[in-house]
């Protein structure tokens, strides 16, 4: 059955109403600012007097875009709505008429005094230049009057800059508090900001979000993929703002990450680029050198941009397309703990090296047409489309991969309008995502396990995975969307900004955890007979497909009000809402309802049930989002060179839909496990009722539908979500200085920032089990009580487990931001950056940062916090571009990190007197270094004379072949011990293998074509 709003809704009326009125404003005189926009503004001087009647005209050098705009009663201006490029500016002024070219970068706010037949003051970006008696700041305008913690990235630091994966997120960990994380089997990238996760930034291309609603990852596409969101080649630029952004931001509670995408020009133009590596060009690692074999590796990435007008100055085109096509080694390998020769020779070969796939292609086309000088239309499409083969752990054979493909259509249709007052800003957005992993190999899988030596409570250590994999999913979005932004800046010493959105968006997740059998072997014991079995069946009368109709409308308001000379303050309020159907209008079944109420062990409980069990009609959505983002700047010195700032506010982001779909298709699957009786694996027939004698009939499909009809219901999870489940949220509170220095006749631009960042209301699940008194843990009664006495053995009378959804995950960090940048400019020939970040993270579930989301170490999560394990205390990057002679460039990046913490668990000792339970604690390798990586390249371009120009470019990423290790002995001991204090492992905190974090030393070669 398909989750839809059936009942009347008059918020839901509401909301249409508001949306069309959105629409309506898009025809109507307003204004609002575009985060990707730019703005000049200042004051127009004749003759050290201000001008009344000026006025000034920006015209874009390469597109001819055009806008215009004339003076207030002092002489001031604002040019709102600017395409992030380079500019000719055209004053105008008592007969006189001078001109300048000036730079400008995405959603920058920039100064800039102008003077006729005289002096202008002109605002500090660098060096003043002279220029037919306007006075004029630098070429390249910096913006500092703001109260973000803002950075931008540039497109010569995107083109420069040494990387591997084309990934243009790759470069923000140039940006003080920023990380771009490879996942250590290499099968995932992703950008993350502070103590939370991926899942909790959101990127902006074209002031168009592309929030992930449905799985982790923070933005579509990727969750489990190498790949990129976006194709390189088309990003012109980007601002990366880690906290404090303005009201305009919506669906995020971290970073915020806003692009823009390339337009052509008047000039035809194009580029074609091809690098490749392969194994022959790296360093083997540890596992290879101990092997003596490398794997076979081949990373190839390449693709095309054309570019150009097809009416001068009114209509351009621009395209681009980028593909990956890699061989990724892999390997099957044993636990250290086990010896392959109790293999049988057949099984016992599957261990050692394969390959696997990964393809990837992106499309992007834009078309760009200023009607008239107030007229901008945009329209631009994206297609991504990518399979990749997941190998899976170590033990897992190729045959047990997980073969996801991960596509995406993105449509944004922009019309921009601009007056002499204000200027509207509108879009409409399609977009489709879907992400789909299935098993390689539609069979049964076998998985062949052992008694682990280190941890005897646990009989099933894993030494081989053959057969189909145990994941099947079908999850994604796709919808519309209608958003407008306005400006306006005619009521002086103010720039007032209003925007409204509304999406609708059907969100879809399928999921059958495993879709086939697996039959699990002792290796010590008898491999022609399992000991257990799990598989899953659909329960009668449920659709396994969870759909749900989301409706999204968020409205905001801001002002930016310039109060005096020096202070600047930033105003701004949101609001922000969803309606999820598939989460209100859900119903328990009534047989589970029935079931949770006459459970006796919730009798003591330390919750009510009650707050589980949804009717239709005792849910709401949250209503009360609204946010508050407050922002100073004060410019201490008057010229804007030392400029202090800060600011306080609230960001909500969203449950993630995967999660709330849990309660759903987490009881459209029922979940078996057949036991049998043999002498390693006990069972007693009359405590287990899946406890049953072996029949050879269950090694085969239709032996198991016979024991579904046999025992339906058997064994069947329950997942529940709260009924009041709150939205994620960060409070954000900053205070910093941001300063201009010119030496040796360099600009600089310094910032020094400390900031706090409260995180709540993280979604997670939790055990609802309890024992017959009940409480959660049992000393007396359970064997592995040391472990915790965890109620997993006390399901629901005729069903499984009892699985919580819940808020609860909280971070905390306290941080301090400090970056020094000399901006590359043509004339230095050279540019460089440093980033430095200490953090105090904290986070009271261990390892939630890194995505998990269960908790069963307690009853809930509680007060206590840990170390975050995803963030290391201090994070150091360097990075510069230096032009050689012979048109040769050098770039280079270097990143180090102290050691990051890792997730652990405490069975040895206690947390508090006459407790005797585990706990999480999570440890910290020793040294100095917990990650370092240099990565340098070298550039040579000819040019023939002619448009046409070929380059060939080197890069060699780790450089040093620095080896950063993965693996730690994580067991403090105490498993099964009768007393834990006297069963310490000593190895524990040890490297317990040679798995390091890639890549190994790697030399990439590159070769392109611009004409």
């Amino acid at each position: 059955m398909t989750h839809t709003d059936t009942r009347p809704r008059a918020f839901s009326r509401s909301l249409l109403s508001l949306a069309l009125g959105g629409c309506l404003a898009m025809a109507a005189p307003a204004l609002m600012a575009q985060s990707t926009s730019a703005t000049i503004r200042g004051q127009v001087m004749v003759d050290s007097v201000p001008a009344t009647e000026a006025r000034i005209t920006a015209v874009n050098t390469g597109t001819g875009f055009t806008r215009s705009v004339g003076v207030s009663a002092n002489g001031s201006y604002n040019l709102a709505g600017l395409p992030p490029g380079t500019y000719r500016l055209q004053v105008e002024a008592n007969g006189q008429s001078t001109s300048q070219t000036v730079v400008v970068a995405i959603g920058q706010t920039a100064t800039l005094n102008l003077g006729v037949g005289g002096v202008a003051e002109a605002a500090p970006a660098g060096e003043a230049t002279d220029f037919d008696a306007v006075t004029v700041t630098a070429d390249v305008l910096v913006e500092t009057k703001t109260s973000e913690i803002a950075t931008y990235v540039s497109q010569k630091q995107i083109e420069s800059l040494p990387q591997n994966s084309r990934n243009f997120l790759a470069f923000a960990d140039t940006v003080p508090g920023m990380q771009f994380v490879n996942s250590p089997n290499g099968t995932e990238s992703q950008l993350r900001s502070g103590a939370q996760g991926s899942t909790n930034i959101n990127v902006f291309i074209d002031g168009v979000g592309q929030k992930n609603y449905v799985t982790p990852g923070g933005i579509t596409g990727q969750d489990d993929s190498r790949g990129n969101p976006f194709p390189q080649s088309a990003i012109g630029e980007y601002k990366v703002i880690t906290s404090n952004y303005k009201a305009e931001y919506d669906q995020i509670s971290s970073a915020a990450v806003t692009a823009v995408t390339k337009s052509g020009t008047n000039d035809f133009s194009g580029s074609f680029f091809y690098d490749r590596t392969a194994n022959e060009w790296s360093a083997r690692t540890p596992r290879e050198i101990e092997d003596g074999v490398q794997q076979k590796q081949v990373t190839e990435q390449y693709g095309i941009t054309l570019g150009g007008p097809i009416i001068q100055d009114r209509l351009h085109f621009f395209v681009a397309y980028d593909a990956k096509d890699f061989v990724v080694p892999k390997d099957t390998r044993p636990p250290t703990v086990f010896d392959p020769s109790l293999l049988p020779a057949d099984l016992a070969s599957l261990y050692g090296g394969y390959s696997v796939p990964f393809n990837q292609d992106l499309y992007f086309g834009k078309l760009s047409l200023q009607l008239a000088e107030a007229h901008l239309i945009e329209l631009s499409v994206r297609q991504r489309s990518e399979d990749q083969i997941n190998p899976g752990d170590d033990i897992s054979t190729p045959s047990f991969a997980t073969n996801i493909t991960n596509d995406e259509t993105r449509v944004d249709l922009r019309y921009q309008f601009s007056a002499t007052d204000w200027l509207n800003d509108a879009h409409v957005t399609f977009e489709d995502a879907a992400y789909n992993p299935v098993p390689v190999t539609a069979a049964p899988g076998q998985r062949y396990t052992i008694v682990d030596p280190n941890n005897p409570a646990n009989l099933r250590l894993g030494v081989l995975n053959v057969g189909g994999g145990p994941s099947f999913q079908d999850k994604g979005q796709r919808g519309i969307g209608l958003q407008n932004d306005l400006t306006f800046f005619g009521w002086e010493g103010h720039t007032v900004k209003m925007g409204v959105k509304y999406k609708q968006v059907d969100l879809n997740a399928f999921q059958q955890n495993p879709p086939f059998p697996q039959y699990f072997y002792d290796v010590n014991e008898n491999l022609a007979q399992p000991y257990r079995i799990t598989f899953s069946a659909p329960l009668e009368g449920r659709n396994p497909n969870v759909e749900s109709n989301n409706k999204q409308f968020g409205i905001y308001i801001q002002d930016d009000w310039e109060v005096n000379d020096r202070l600047t303050l930033n105003l701004g309020l949101r609001w922000d809402y969803e309606d999820n159907p598939s989460y209100t209008d859900n119903v328990m079944d009534p047989g589970v309802a029935a079931a949770l109420r006459g459970w006796s062990n919730l009798d003591n409980a330390d919750y009510n049930v009650e707050d589980f069990i949804s009717n239709g009609q005792n849910r709401k959505n949250q209503k009360n989002a609204w946010q508050p983002r407050l922002g100073f700047s004060y410019d201490l010195s008057g010229d804007e060179t030392h400029v202090l700032f800060g600011g306080a506010g609230r960001a909500y982001d969203r449950n993630i839909f995967d999660q709330m779909a849990r309660e759903y298709y987490g009881g459209a699957f029922t979940s078996y496990e057949v036991l049998f009786n043999t002498p390693i694996h006990q069972c007693d027939p009359a405590t287990a009722s899946n406890c049953v004698p072996f029949d050879p009939a269950l090694l085969t499909q239709e032996g198991v539908d016979a024991y579904v009809a046999a025992n339906p219901r058997s064994g069947g999870e329950v997942y529940a979500l709260n009924n009041d489940l709150k939205t994620p949220y960060s409070d954000q509170f900053s205070l910093g200085i941001r300063s201009q220095w010119m030496v040796m006749g360099h600009n600089w631009s310094t910032s020094a920032t400390v900031a706090h960042i409260r995180s709540r209301d993280g979604i997670y699940f939790r055990l609802g089990n309890r024992y017959e008194d009940g409480s959660f843990h049992d000393v007396e009664g359970a064997p592995d009580a040391i472990s915790g006495g965890v109620p997993f053995g006390q399901p629901i009378p005729g069903y499984g487990n009892l699985i919580l959804g819940d808020n609860g995950i909280e971070y905390d960090l306290n941080s301090l931001l400090l970056s020094f940048d000399k901006p590359y400019t043509e004339d230095s020939g050279w540019g460089f950056n440093v980033a430095y970040t200490f953090s105090d993270a904290k986070e009271n579930r261990s390892d939630a940062s890194n995505g998990e989301s269960f908790y069963f170490d307690g009853s809930r999560v509680n007060q206590r916090f840990y170390r975050s394990t995803g963030l290391a205390k201090h994070r150091l990057v360097l990075s510069g571009i230096y032009e050689l002679p012979w048109q040769t460039t050098f770039s280079a990046k270097l990143i180090v990190a102290s050691p990051t913490p890792r997730a652990a668990t405490n069975c040895v000792a206690d947390p508090a007197p006459g407790n005797p339970y585990c706990f999480s604690d999570p440890y910290t390798p020793d040294g100095t270094f917990g990650f370092k990586q240099f990565d340098f390249s070298l550039e040579r371009r000819w040019d023939t004379g002619t448009d046409l120009s070929f380059k060939v470019r080197a890069d060699v990423l780790n450089a040093f072949n620095w080896r950063n290790w993965n693996q730690y002995d994580l067991n403090r001991g105490g498993w099964g011990a009768d007393d834990p204090a006297l069963d310490v492992n000593e190895d524990f905190g040890t490297r317990s293998g040679n798995e390091i974090l890639l890549p190994t030393r790697t030399f990439k070669l590159s070769f392109g074509i611009d004409w």
